[in-house]
């Protein structure tokens, strides 16, 4: 079928052809396509549009070609995309009639139906993968609710935690990602099948009936919006995005804590490499390169946007050039989201390192100064001036929390307020010793092990409820 016959009777030239082409990108909605011809033709034979041994003819041919797969299409640049290769493919098998497979259906609102149908299920991978990955983190963590580590803020040492309290933080915000991506599939699981080129059309057809035929939950109720609206790529590639941010934060940290200076872990040498000349490297190039490619997910999105940005209603053919920005962004996500899963489940913690650092340099000032809130009454920004101080005076003097004593700390309480404390000993101990300032952060939230137990709990019980 040639479609420039009617109107035109220059023939395209080859680049031009080339030029406009969608085939490349096309074959990934080869099979939504299909799908998209079957409801349309059954609900037209049901209408009674088209005469039922035209249509059943066409819906044998479409089931031919799903079973033959995409090699059985004349994949030409000259027949533009893969709706017309696929109508060509219908029209060798049964002649003419295969035209009335496009009754009161147009390109425009068939494209915008298979890009939904992929997406669809390419989002429902996604979430499964999300949350085998969220699975993943309670697995490693709960081998780890005691392990001491020190958090950073900064990236100085801030106050110390466990390494499974840090894991849930991955966890809860890959939770999020999850929750986003679900509610972008609510955007993208509507029908636009019926909106035809961009007024519907006078033939009495039943949108209800294709929408039904083809598992989506609702019809777009507007049919100009039905074949212009991509807001739901943008969305959903803008929560790939947020996505990959966390994935991208997740490399970092295990690329940061994998150096000598940290540490902190041991990035399994299946995800490692090492240096051409310096036979004693392991570079964590698996975490460097999915860094970078998030940022290649952003651009994505950007150039989505400026492609919609000021495009007037209804369709224009810009829309195509969408498409391979979208499946680039998917891709990419499905991969980053893989890898990075896979590499943290075999990364090993160093549980002595962490320990070393939770106690190296006074992250526990904040509990030494709570201490004298609680005890002596002071208000807490006299007790973090009086903290302030004695750590200030214990780093110039080369001492370690450890050294630390009341007689030590009434040195600037006295400077500071004219008075002795006179702390309790084994309190001042305590609130110096990591573990043990752990074990107090009972709140909702907290490092406390009863707390981050309950939490993998919460998870656990929420990844199960999803999956079912």
């Amino acid at each position: 079928m040639n479609l420039r016959s009617g109107r035109l009777k220059d023939k395209m030239t080859s680049d031009a052809a080339q030029f406009t082409s969608s085939l490349d990108f096309d074959q990934r909605i080869f099979l939504a396509d299909i799908q998209c011809n079957l409801a349309h033709t059954t609900m037209l034979k049901e209408q009674g549009i088209i005469p039922k041994e035209d249509a059943d003819q066409i819906l044998q041919a479409l089931n031919e070609l799903e079973d033959e797969g995409i090699d059985a299409l004349d994949i030409d640049p000259s027949v533009e995309d893969i709706h017309m290769a696929l109508e060509n493919y219908v029209t060798t098998k049964v002649g003419e009639v295969a035209g009335f497979m496009h009754t009161g259906k147009s390109r425009n609102d068939q494209v915008a139906t298979d890009l939904r149908l992929v997406l669809r299920e390419e989002l429902s991978t996604i979430q499964a993968h999300l949350l085998k990955f969220i699975s993943g983190i309670l697995d490693l963590a709960d081998g780890h609710t005691e392990t001491v580590m020190v958090g950073y803020t900064h990236l100085q040492h801030a106050q110390p935690t466990t390494f499974a309290h840090h894991l849930l933080s991955y966890a809860y915000a890959l939770k999020r990602d999850y929750e986003r991506i679900k509610d972008a599939y609510k955007r993208v699981d509507m029908c636009p099948l019926g909106s035809a080129a961009l007024t519907t059309t006078s033939f009495p057809i039943d949108r209800e009936r294709t929408c039904e035929l083809l598992g989506f939950s609702k019809i777009l109720e507007n049919s100009i919006d039905g074949v212009s609206s991509r807001d739901f790529i943008s969305e959903t590639v803008s929560s790939l995005s947020i996505l990959c941010a966390t994935l991208s934060k997740i490399c970092e940290e295990l690329i940061i804590w994998s150096t000598y200076e940290f540490g902190l872990i041991e990035i399994a040498g299946e995800y490692s490499s090492t240096s051409s000349i310096m036979p004693q490297k392991k570079n964590p190039d698996v975490a460097e390169i999915a860094r970078a490619k998030c940022a290649g997910v952003y651009g994505e999105l950007v150039a989505i946007l400026t492609i919609l940005k000021s495009l007037p209603q209804s369709y224009n053919r810009d829309l195509q050039e969408v498409t391979p920005h979208l499946w680039s962004a998917v891709d990419s996500s499905h991969s980053l989201l893989n890898i990075t899963a896979a590499m943290l489940s075999t990364t090993k913690f160093n549980k002595e390192r962490g320990e070393e650092l939770a106690e190296a340099n006074f992250s526990t000032a904040t509990e030494l100064a709570d201490l004298m809130v609680k005890k002596k009454k002071l208000p807490f920004r006299v007790a973090h001036q009086i903290v302030g101080r004695t750590v200030s005076k214990a780093i110039e003097e080369g001492l370690k929390p450890s050294d630390i004593n009341p007689e030590y700390i009434d040195v600037a309480a006295q400077e500071l307020t004219g008075e002795n404390l006179k702390l309790d000993r084994e309190l001042v101990k305590n609130a110096l010793d990591p573990k043990k300032v752990v074990r107090t952060r009972k709140v909702i939230g907290g490092p406390a092990p009863e707390m981050v137990e309950e939490a993998i709990s919460n998870l656990r019980e929420f990844v199960d409820r999803e999956i079912k």
